[in-house]
């Protein structure tokens, strides 16, 4: 498992850790991620492990896939999932994509965020959505994921 991969794994399974996400159906909780790099951070390593001697080729564009898979394998989510690659965190289009599945019925809850590596540089930040508003809940905006997003922020875990 590549730095990316392990990154969303571990951000998931600490988000996950107090929520209770048993009471969904496994098709009705889906996986939304973003970031600026995708694999470019295992990009470079394997360019780097190949310069001397040849080797198969790695798809590596597929890794993001593979860490959304890996928290999906997990905790048995069998809802939409998709990794979107932005210069930065795009909180509308996060808020506007994430809101249009919990109101189309396609989700229960979701699962959204950013999760990047570069070299050393290690952000992740996740969110719990759900369609059923809870007492302590915040709302699903723009505003608020660019609030928390700007001010929880995880860097060099």
């Amino acid at each position: 498992m590549d730095n990316l991969s392990k990154l969303g794994w571990l951000a998931a399974e600490v988000l996950l850790g107090g929520a209770d996400v048993k009471r969904y159906q496994p098709e009705e909780v889906g996986l939304i991620f973003s970031n600026a790099n995708a694999s470019l951070d295992s990009d470079k390593r394997y360019n780097n492990s190949i310069a001397d001697v040849p080797s198969p080729a790695l798809f590596v564009y597929t890794l993001p896939n593979i860490m959304i898979g890996e928290i999906c394998i997990r905790n048995n989510f069998k809802g939409e999932d998709a990794f979107f690659i932005f210069e930065q965190f795009d909180a509308a289009f996060i808020a506007n994509y994430v809101n249009g599945l919990l109101a189309n019925g396609v989700l229960k809850a979701c699962i959204c965020g950013w999760v990047d590596v570069l070299g050393d540089d290690y952000k992740a930040v996740l969110f719990l959505v759900e369609k059923e508003k809870r007492n302590n809940a915040i709302p699903l905006t723009e505003t608020n994921l660019d609030n928390i997003f700007d001010n929880l922020v995880i860097d060099k875990l």
